[in-house]
């Protein structure tokens, strides 16, 4: 049975795995190195002090995940955040991460925070997709700016007001 919960430490591993895939085999993120349970640990305990990290799972496993974290750190930012989703491989069109927006955009109202912005790496037709049916919009995109797997890769920027 599928459930979406806040995320535990018990989730790290988990966790790690499934963004490795992207990080060793897409452009979609711009980290080259694998992320290790405890340094995803580390990530939890620093998102959670402040922002809801959702995990959607099923079957006792773990198929996605979305978070929000600080957008920047001087004070005027404080309603604004970034958000953050990624999918098991295996489960891409499943709705996983549809489900996963549902309730962290709920979560991220329900905190009273304004803005999410949302950065892709391009070209991702997939996640923009997604994010354009929660209403986000394009705002921005900048040229050249991450360099992986020999090419260089532009970055564009998505918004929701709450």
């Amino acid at each position: 049975m599928a459930i979406i919960r806040t995320v535990t430490h018990r989730d790290a591993e988990a966790i790690a795995r499934l963004y490795d895939y992207y990080v060793q085999n897409t452009t979609v993120t711009f980290e080259e190195e694998p992320v290790s349970g405890r340094e995803m640990a580390r990530r939890i305990d620093d998102i959670t002090a402040q922002y809801p990290w959702l995990v959607y799972e099923d079957f006792d496993q773990v198929l996605g995940f979305a978070y929000a974290g600080k957008w920047k750190g001087r004070s005027a930012y404080r309603y604004t955040v970034e958000s953050t989703v990624y999918v098991s491989r295996d489960a891409c069109g499943r709705g996983v991460g549809s489900a996963l927006y549902n309730r962290l955009l709920a979560e991220l109202r329900e905190q009273g925070l304004h803005l999410v912005i949302a950065g892709i790496a391009l070209p991702n037709p997939t996640s923009q997709a997604l994010h354009e049916r929660f209403g986000f919009r394009k705002v921005g995109e900048f040229t050249e700016v991450g360099y992986k797997f020999g090419t260089w890769l532009n970055v564009g920027y998505w918004e929701l007001r709450l």
